[in-house]
């Protein structure tokens, strides 16, 4: 087959805000495994503006924002386009799109319905797919990311390495990710703010002091720097390259991600994969995710969050057991998988007369 894949989101305008995580990460790593377990194949790597040749199979559009324009509106016949969640569209709500933002919304959406097939992270996100898009269920492919391979576990010395480079406390506990309001900072905080316990949160949106703090989408990043500038034991370090964050995975006591809401859950893969156990949300996709590897709490009780964080962090036997537990149903999860599945939906795709 002739696959052209829209690789935008990592050398173009605004798509570069994907780069480092998220969108970026899936592209270049669907991209890698693609190469190499598949090298039979034609790969043609473009960006928007790039005139394709007629005799091409399949054309993958990775990356898919409800209020943004990011679909042609034509030709998508023989196209398959990567949709990881509609969050924004389950919880309007929390995430305001504005008459502009909805009517970007309606021409999304007449977009990805003529699209020969959509993929998407997880069945939890497929359910929302089907319901907010109003496409049959055939047409709508569950393919499972995977962690990076040097998310795995390391010797002690590099755990007191990193607690060392970052002046971190012996003990402590792990959020990495965004800020929005899907992801519930401001619940983890507050849970944290009633324990004597260290919280150290990596991300780069947690660092952004320069933001717009009317803005609906912003409430959350700005609840969550308010709670914690009153409590020293919660620790920000922004953004941290993957060779440090390998090894805070492995430093950490343990790994929470309380969201409300999650396509996939990238993280929580990325920590049991490490040996990290997991106090996760039992909301979204993350049962399907971690499975019996994890404690589970609800995002929408402090208290539960509080009781699931103490749980895990004074119980030494029950953090070996999840930690082995997650190393073992990481495993179910691999890029050579996801590519295999892939390889499947195109397959799919070219054969349709």
């Amino acid at each position: 087959m002739k696959i052209a894949i829209d690789v935008s989101p990592l050398t173009t305008g605004h798509y570069l805000a994907h780069r480092v995580r998220g969108t970026g990460f899936y592209l270049t790593n669907l991209k890698d495994a693609l190469l190499k377990y598949f090298p039979e194949n034609e790969y043609v790597f473009f960006k928007r503006g790039d005139k394709l040749s007629s005799n091409i199979d399949i054309i993958h559009y990775p990356y898919f924002e409800p209020y943004f324009i990011t679909l042609p509106h034509f030709g998508l016949s023989k196209s398959t386009v990567t949709v990881h969640d509609l969050t924004p569209l389950v919880f309007k709500s929390h995430f305001p799109a504005g008459i502009k933002g909805n009517a970007k919304w309606q021409i999304q959406k007449r977009s990805l319905k003529k699209a020969g097939a959509i993929i998407t992270d997880s069945e939890s996100s497929k359910k929302d797919i089907i319901e907010y898009v109003g496409v049959d269920s055939a047409k709508v492919n569950v393919v499972y990311l995977s962690a990076a391979d040097h998310f795995k576990p390391k010797p002690d010395s590099e755990k007191n390495k990193i607690i060392k480079k970052f002046s971190l406390p012996e003990n402590f506990a792990l959020y990495v990710g965004d800020a929005t309001w899907n992801k519930n900072l401001p619940g983890l905080i507050e849970a944290f703010n009633q324990t004597d316990y260290f919280l150290v949160i990596v991300g780069k949106a947690f660092e952004n002091k320069n933001f717009d703090k009317d803005n609906p989408w912003n409430q959350s990043l700005k609840k969550a720097q308010d709670l914690a500038e009153k409590n020293k034991r919660i620790i920000t370090l922004g953004f941290v390259s993957d060779e440090d964050l390998a090894s805070l995975y492995n430093a950490a006591l343990l790994f929470t991600m309380p969201s409300f809401y999650e396509g996939f859950g990238l993280p929580v893969l990325e920590a049991m994969q490490s040996g990290c156990p997991v106090v996760i949300s039992d909301k979204g996709s993350l049962k399907e995710i971690a499975g019996e590897a994890a404690v589970y709490v609800d995002p929408y009780e402090a208290d539960s969050i509080k009781k699931g964080i103490e749980k895990l962090m004074s119980d030494s036997s029950l953090r070996k057991k999840l930690s082995e537990k997650g190393i073992e149903r990481a495993k179910k999860f691999s890029w050579r998988q996801t590519a295999v599945n892939t390889i499947e939906v195109y397959k799919k795709i070219a054969w349709i007369s």
